[in-house]
């Protein structure tokens, strides 16, 4: 039988489980990180965080690791223990220039295999496996050679919020904060941009390419609703409404901005609005506020399951007993790396 390539835990070694006391000493090392989040995690839960903070910074260190933190992780992931943060644009690219042997994804799977393509040469690893994507699970490779078929010579942008395997079948892959860009680099009168419905027609109302969709949605921003947003409004007419393009279009028609979460979160920063409904996953919320403490978050809020799978405990399992590692088929890695690398490449 063919040997089996040894494991991230076998490549590293186990450690000893750090003691896990909340005592004066954790106290004081984590003192200026509660500083940062004392808006949004309350007081009674930072000796349960502390241990856990102060335990994988320490890791990390002795791993030579590096956490990427979505910005819909909690608090006390992306302020505390977040080496890079950002939304899945960002995150791709640092993923590529990070300088450690190991990166750990605060975020799900799909984002995993990104910083896998990316970085094939460092050990990814995800605290935990099942943190999946509705999106994601919409469209398989399968579903794009089909179309292919149907349309051919028309090229396919996907959405990073993809498998590895369906960005093996594109021709590029963008993100939201960069959709309408790439599908005007390809200089063609129509793309395939799969799978976001929604974001594909907020894409067709900013650009003269036809867009042919699929039907694919994430589950936390097709639950929001234009009359859900009117309410706020009549409740209060001076608020701004700030909506991520995932949003149905009632939802867009009804918002001040839309954008990516990382231009949502700009927003808030430089506009300084003095209340905002921010449509989008909760955590989000949460994480700018600790940045921008003089606004009011009023909160359509819905929570993503899946980022909720990753935590600190979980964090550190992972740096301790060097699980569950992200690994990608080597052929297919190499075809989705070019659709990746075409996104982050492009001049924009």
């Amino acid at each position: 039988m063919p040997r089996t390539a040894p494991s991230a835990a076998e490549r590293f070694g186990i450690l000893p489980m750090p003691d896990l006391a909340f005592t004066p000493e954790v106290a004081a090392e984590t003192a200026h990180l509660y500083e940062k989040v004392k808006s949004v995690v309350p007081s009674v839960e930072w000796p349960f965080f502390a241990p856990y903070v102060k335990a994988i910074n320490d890791l990390k260190k002795v791993r030579n690791a590096v956490i990427l933190a979505h910005n819909y992780q909690t608090p006390e992931i992306y302020n505390c223990v977040a080496d890079v943060v950002g939304d899945s644009f960002q995150l791709a690219r640092e993923a590529a220039r990070v300088d450690a042997d190991v990166i750990i994804q605060g975020g799900v799977h799909f984002m995993a295999e990104t910083s896998k393509i990316l970085s094939p040469e460092k050990t990814v690893l995800i605290p935990d496996a099942r943190a999946g994507c509705s999106l994601a699970s919409s469209i398989t490779g399968e579903d794009i050679r089909l179309l292919r078929s149907k349309y051919p010579g028309v090229p396919v942008v996907v959405y990073v919020n993809t498998s590895a395997e369906v960005k093996a079948e594109a021709d590029i892959c963008c993100t939201s904060s960069n959709a309408v860009e790439v599908v005007e680099s390809l200089g063609t009168d129509r793309v395939l941009f799969l799978p976001d419905q929604y974001l594909a027609d907020w894409v067709a109302t900013q650009t003269k390419v036809k867009i042919i969709k699929w039907h694919g949605a994430c589950e936390v921003h097709e639950r929001f609703t234009g009359e859900e947003l009117r309410r706020y409004r009549a409740d209060d007419p001076s608020v701004v409404i700030i909506a991520h393009p995932e949003c149905p279009q009632d939802v867009i028609k009804e918002a001040d901005f839309s954008g990516s979460t990382a231009k949502m979160a700009d927003f808030v920063k430089t506009k300084r609005p003095k209340r905002v409904v921010m449509v989008t996953e909760c955590s989000m919320a949460d994480n700018i506020m600790a940045e921008a403490p003089d606004v009011e978050f009023v909160r359509p809020c819905n929570l993503c399951p899946h980022m909720k799978r990753i935590t600190l405990p979980k964090i550190l399992d992972s740096l301790v007993y060097m699980t569950d590692e992200v690994v990608v088929d080597p052929i297919v890695a190499a075809k989705a790396r070019r659709s990746v690398e075409r996104m982050v490449n492009l001049k924009i």
